[in-house]
């Protein structure tokens, strides 16, 4: 469990305890704000760590993200839904 720091197109940043080293493989999954996105969806990303940064209290990694999906977030009792997926 972490915090999203920065999202972008290629990448981002996670403030988490666990220190892991470059190039490690990581499955990220974060559900976006319903404020931006007026629908609930999470990205499902699947990527590598490329820096681990500590600044004061906070620390976390950088990873750049090789393949993403988009998919709606399941509400109890909702029927399954296809998703659009894409990759970087």
């Amino acid at each position: 469990m972490g915090k999203t720091g920065n999202i972008s197109g290629s990448g981002l940043f996670i403030e988490v305890a666990a220190r892991l080293h470059r190039a490690t493989s990581v499955m990220i999954k974060v559900k976006l704000p319903k404020e931006v996105t007026k629908v609930p969806l999470e990205l499902l990303c699947q990527g590598r760590v490329v820096r681990w940064n500590q600044v004061g209290a906070v620390q976390g990694l950088g990873a750049v993200i090789d393949e993403y999906e988009l998919r709606p977030v399941k509400l109890a009792g909702s029927a399954d839904r296809p998703a659009s997926k894409a990759t970087s």
